[in-house]
């Protein structure tokens, strides 16, 4: 007992005195979290939108391959991505592979999925009369399109910070093709995982609590984001 409330109080001495090592996989894990989010916003919130919109007849294929891609484990994107980048696959060539380039790859393939589930949902709970008064008024197909993800903006907005709550606290993904390197692909999770299994148990109570407070925080702003 007295072991584990010396690593708290040396955990918290670690996040008071900003520990570099520390602040450094801190600052990684929240950049290529984000940006990993951002790129999965790009490419999944206009797919949603689309599908949401759209009356094709492939339309309720995509829906329910967006829905089974929601439970898709992380081990098996880093393995697909992995068999992609690797020295033997098709894009070996570019040494992408434990890089934090990769890791962005792996977690936007990810998030990809969950992103366009909720965007498609985001805009299927817009009042469908939005989009038929904008074309009464004239506007176009896409001027129409934009006026219904206006109206849906809060909704999107927490479908991008679900997104990155999903793969701030992912760790399959980031291990297979980051590598879990020091000073560079080192993140929260990996971390955690490789100090636990070392003893250092101080370090990784640290990045614990750091991940649990960033966790809150998206939760917090998830639910202010849903009331409005």
């Amino acid at each position: 007992m007295n072991y584990l409330g010396e690593s708290f109080r040396e955990a918290f001495r670690l996040i008071i005195r900003l520990d570099p090592e520390t602040m450094r996989i801190s600052l990684l894990s929240i950049k290529v979290s984000g940006l990993s989010t951002l790129v999965a916003s790009l490419l999944g919130v206009p797919l949603g939108a689309y599908v949401a919109l759209s009356k094709s007849r492939g339309r309720r294929a995509v829906i329910t391959v967006l829905n089974t891609l929601l439970a898709l484990p992380t081990v098996v994107v880093g393995l697909f991505i992995y068999s992609l980048i690797s020295s033997r696959g098709p894009f070996g060539s570019f040494h992408l592979l434990f890089t934090p380039c990769a890791m962005v790859i792996g977690q936007c393939v990810l998030v990809l999925p969950l992103v366009a589930a909720l965007s498609l949902a985001a805009v299927q709970g817009v009042d469908p009369r939005a989009r038929e008064t904008a074309l009464t008024l004239g506007a176009t197909g896409i001027q129409a399109a934009r006026t219904v993800l206006r109206e849906g903006r809060f909704a999107l907005l927490a479908a991008l910070i679900a997104g990155f709550g999903r793969v701030f606290a992912e760790v399959g993904v980031s291990v297979m093709l980051g590598g879990n390197i020091r000073w560079y692909t080192r993140n929260i999770t990996t971390a955690i995982a490789l100090e636990t299994s070392r003893g250092d148990f101080a370090l990784a109570l640290a990045l614990g609590i750091i991940l649990l407070a960033v966790a809150l925080g998206i939760n917090i702003l998830l639910q202010w984001v849903q009331r409005k």
